[in-house]
């Protein structure tokens, strides 16, 4: 028998048609070579196919239904794996073949336009706007930390923060590339943000067709989460385009048999995700589940390559360790909470109930479809594995160990909640197209419009000046700059817990405060282990530190009778002015 090989890399037994007997031939009782000039064709048995018989996988239901149950059970099997408009029976699979669980449906050409287009759009959305918030507290550490020099950074990561040591070290070299600004700070995000959306788009396409892909990559783009990762000085979008990427490498080995340079790769890759960030390690509970489920051939391939990342990543795992008390103040936020884990991890308020019911149509569609399309099957067990796991393992650590839940530390199950929407948006696209004259496509777009267009709002909202925990720090340090004389002292409020005392504008916005005195300042922050800078107490000034004009920053609702106002007073001070920003009040006071 001639056996050839299809477009899509895989082993098919040339025109062959499997006779009930398990023969096959380009024909009825045809064999390439024979007719009148050769003389019948020899009936050869394909090798590996029961001896019982088998319907002709191509054939139509009705001519296959007298068949016993063991061979209609063999007919889906193989219509669900040869899919529409094959020409030929699948071969049984070996190890080596291509998987065709995993295999790309869509042309690879055009999913890697979708997936262009899908990163452009991340990537842009992410950019736009990104200028406008002020700094808020975790992105000043994140500043405080890479503007350090090197011997200053290795100081304080023994110390603190050892966790996010290797994004400080790339924002250091950004920084001293393309500043510190808010727009250059957190244009990796944005750029990570299109890369995050990009890969969503392949790994949906892997599975499905081009319609999946695009709307999954669209939807992964637009997310609130991605929205909030996109324009953040964090490393939480980097980690989350890490872990669609490492997903779709994983996909690729179990594919075929690759070479062990492959694993290799994704053994360093599950190592790099972790040092950037420490929970990626639960993205391996993920894809250790879906190899044992439906891939266990290769499961010791895979326990290899991630027991290869985790041994590379063990001196990380050891730094968190020993600072895990640096995650104690969880232990006082109520952040566990059924629309926290349910909703806001992914979602805003306004779009987290349908979008759910979007999750639960589309998986539901998924599980009773899953002999149809085996592909559309796993591709939802994937993305549910992957939005309920990690979410699950914090929890419980959360509950019997030590408090580790925030939102925030969960952005990495982005790209399978962005999935799981898209393929519930394709659900239900279909049933609009059987009841109305609509085309799927025609309805597929109308859907997809309309969500992307739900999550706008909350886009603009994250994109506002005080979006960012209503953080003020650039206007206030603007307003010291364009009110106050060069000398004169500035009192910065120290009753906010460190990451939100307006003192941080000493050190993110430095070129505005230039020139003031800093009265309450013993030492800077880079001289500091920590991450902040050491002061005395704002009551412990005397009239000996102060200038005849000071000028007071305080948080807070009561700000002209706060504790340092009262202080300053009883100094002789008296207030001139007070203007309130957002959080922050600055005071003008003169002896």
């Amino acid at each position: 028998m001639r056996r050839e090989r299809g477009g899509d890399g895989v082993l098919r037994a040339g025109r062959a048609r499997i006779s009930p007997d398990g023969y096959a031939g380009t024909g009825p009782g045809e064999w390439p070579g024979s007719g009148p000039a050769h003389g019948p064709a020899p009936a050869r048995r394909i090798r590996g196919l029961p001896s019982h018989g088998l319907p002709d996988p191509i054939a139509p239901v009705a001519e296959t239904a007298a068949f016993p149950s063991a061979q209609r059970r063999f007919l889906r099997r193989e219509r669900g794996a040869t899919g529409a408009g094959s020409t030929g029976a699948r071969l049984p699979h070996r190890p080596g073949r291509e998987d065709r669980s995993v295999r790309t449906s869509a042309d690879p050409a055009r999913l890697r336009r979708v997936a262009v287009i899908a990163g452009v759009v991340g990537m842009l959305a992410g950019i736009a706007g990104s200028w406008i918030p002020s700094f808020w507290g975790d992105e000043a550490a994140s500043i405080m930390s890479a503007s350090r020099t090197w011997p200053e950074l290795w100081r304080m990561l023994q110390t603190v923060d050892g966790v996010h040591g290797a994004y400080y070290a790339f924002l250091h070299v950004w920084i001293g590339l393309f500043g510190a600004s808010e727009f250059s700070v957190r244009l990796p995000s944005a750029i990570a943000a299109g890369f995050l959306a990009a890969g969503t788009a392949v790994l949906a396409g892997r599975f499905g067709g081009p319609r999946l892909a695009l709307a999954s990559g669209l939807v992964a783009a637009l997310l609130p989460r991605t929205a909030v990762m996109a324009a953040e000085a964090r490393s939480y979008a980097i980690g989350s385009a890490i872990a669609v990427w490492l997903t779709v490498l994983l996909l690729a080995l179990l594919q075929r048999r690759r070479p062990w340079w492959l694993w290799a790769a994704y053994a360093a890759g599950t190592a790099a995700a972790i040092y950037v960030f420490l929970y990626l390690a639960l993205l391996l509970v993920v894809h250790g589940v879906f190899v044992l489920v439906f891939h266990r051939r290769v499961l010791w391939r895979w326990l290899a390559g991630a027991a290869a990342g985790v041994l590379l990543a063990l001196p990380i795992v050891l730094v968190a360790a020993a600072e895990r008390n640096q995650i104690g103040f969880l232990a006082y936020r109520d952040y566990i909470t059924p629309l926290n884990v349910l909703a806001l991890q992914w979602f805003d308020p306004a779009t987290a109930w349908p979008c759910l019911a979007l999750i639960a149509l589309g998986a539901i569609a998924a599980l009773r479809a899953r002999r149809r399309d085996p592909g559309g099957f796993r591709l939802s067990a994937l993305a549910l594995l992957w939005l309920v796991l990690p979410t699950a393992a914090v929890l419980i650590e959360s509950t019997l160990i030590a408090p580790m839940y925030t939102v925030r530390y969960l952005s990495f199950c982005t790209p399978a909640a962005a999935i799981l929407v898209a393929m519930g948006m394709l659900t239900a696209a279909g049933w609009i197209a059987r009841c109305t004259p609509l085309a799927a496509a025609t309805a597929t777009g109308i859907l997809l419009a309309v969500v992307l267009a739900a999550f706008v709002p909350n886009l603009l909202v994250l994109r506002g000046p005080y979006a960012k925990d209503g953080s003020d720090w650039r206007a206030a340090a603007g307003y010291l700059h364009a009110h106050a004389k060069r000398g004169d002292a500035v009192v910065y409020d120290d009753r906010p817990k460190d990451s939100e005392k307006p003192r941080l504008i000493t050190a993110i916005h430095r070129a505005d405060v230039a020139g003031l005195g800093d009265p309450a300042l013993l030492a800077s922050f880079r001289t500091q282990p920590g991450l902040w800078d050491r002061t005395r107490p704002n009551d412990a000034l005397t009239a000996a530190d102060l200038t005849p004009e000071v000028w007071a920053l305080e948080r807070g609702p009561d700000p002209e009778h706060s504790p340092d106002v009262r202080h300053l007073e009883s100094l002789g001070y008296r207030i001139l002015s007070s203007h309130r920003i957002n959080v922050t009040t600055v005071l003008h006071l003169e002896r």
